[in-house]
């Protein structure tokens, strides 16, 4: 990747080179401990296969952004932000009891092979997928306290991990506590800012902003610019959840619907359903055996009162207030370039 061009793929293979090598090493070093914790291992590396590796994107962009120029050590830093991604994503999974994820079972459902003869084999699974995730989290840390970049740039950057790791918890819990409820759109947007708005993309840009140095003005910008972004992203997750397609998402298009969760796609069709169509949805919502008919019941529902197009609009109005912050900024025009096609990407995409 060029200094001052934007390639995303060039970005990515950089980006799987460290974590696959440093996950590699500590799977190697976790199994060493004793054989029996290899499929634990095999999970561990599972989780950093795949990925858009958006969060470390956004963490280059933040650092760029300040002026400072590509650096390797800054990848590492900015990889670590995928390790936090691939934590929250198998205890994500583990707690909707998700069973697809990528296309291939996540990582309670792989780990049931190996405690299959044990008493209460899929809560054991699901206690291994559990410490997996926390493992991750410990990695996260590691990898980012090693990236190679000056102890007193990272000192700038470490207060702001409490922050990533206090929010992030507590988006997670709203969507449990809300789970369930009749569904409300004001508090379905609160969890979508908590739970992956201000991770995905503010956060990441705040950290690699710190360590850059970046001044009070340039911070805020990135906070204005990444809540909504980050809003945006949810939501278009959300619509994909549900109207995408299983073979591009590598997700189940029943899972929100099984799980009852607190979706703004929900929340904006309840809020328009009249009594008979409340009584429908109650019907359908957070059934385990929900199968194609359930799903197509639901989807006319929400396409005759228009819930999707809704969504579209939230989208549109948040990417807009996105751009139009990040216009305002006195930012290098290869970041402000960068920093556009990213919102573009993670607000149109597909999978």
């Amino acid at each position: 990747m060029g200094p001052d061009r934007w390639e995303p793929a060039a970005f990515k293979a950089r980006v799987d080179d460290v974590l696959h090598g440093f996950v590699s090493q500590e799977a190697r070093r976790f199994t060493e401990i004793d054989a029996a914790l290899g499929p634990v291992a095999e999970q561990l590396e599972a989780t950093v296969a795949d990925g858009k590796r958006l969060r470390a994107a956004f963490c280059y962009w933040g650092w760029r952004a300040a002026g400072q120029p590509d650096s390797h050590a800054l990848v590492r830093a900015a990889a670590s932000m995928e390790l936090v991604h691939a934590a929250a994503v198998v205890h994500d999974d583990l707690i909707d009891d998700s069973p697809l994820r990528h296309g291939r079972p996540t990582a309670h459902v792989a780990l049931r092979e190996a405690v299959r003869r044990r008493p209460r084999a899929a809560a054991a699974a699901g206690s291994l997928a559990m410490l997996v995730g926390d493992l991750l989290i410990g990695l996260a840390g590691e990898l980012f306290a090693t990236s190679g970049l000056p102890a007193a740039y990272l000192s700038r950057a470490r207060p702001l991990w409490s922050v990533l790791t206090r929010e992030l918890i507590a988006g997670e819990c709203l969507e449990i506590l809300r789970t369930g409820r009749n569904p409300d759109t004001a508090d379905s947007l609160k969890v979508i800012r908590y739970k992956t708005a201000k991770y995905t993309v503010e956060q990441p840009l705040l950290i690699g902003g710190a360590l850059a140095g970046a001044g009070e003005r340039l911070r805020g910008g990135f906070s204005a610019y990444g809540v909504p972004l980050g809003e945006a992203f949810q939501l278009r997750d959300d619509l994909l959840g549900l109207f995408g397609s299983p073979e591009r998402t590598g997700k189940a298009n029943t899972d929100d619907l099984r799980g009852h969760r607190p979706t703004a796609l929900l929340a904006e069709t309840w809020r328009a359903a009249d009594a008979g169509e409340r009584r429908q949805l109650r019907a359908l919502l957070g059934r385990r055996d929900l199968g194609e008919e359930g799903l197509h019941a639901v989807r006319e529902v929400m396409l005759r009162l228009d819930a999707p197009g809704r969504i579209e609009d939230m989208i549109a109005e948040r990417t807009e207030e996105a751009l139009g912050v990040l216009h305002g900024l006195d930012v290098p025009s290869h970041a402000s370039d960068a920093l556009t096609t990213l919102a573009h990407s993670v607000t149109a995409r597909r999978s």
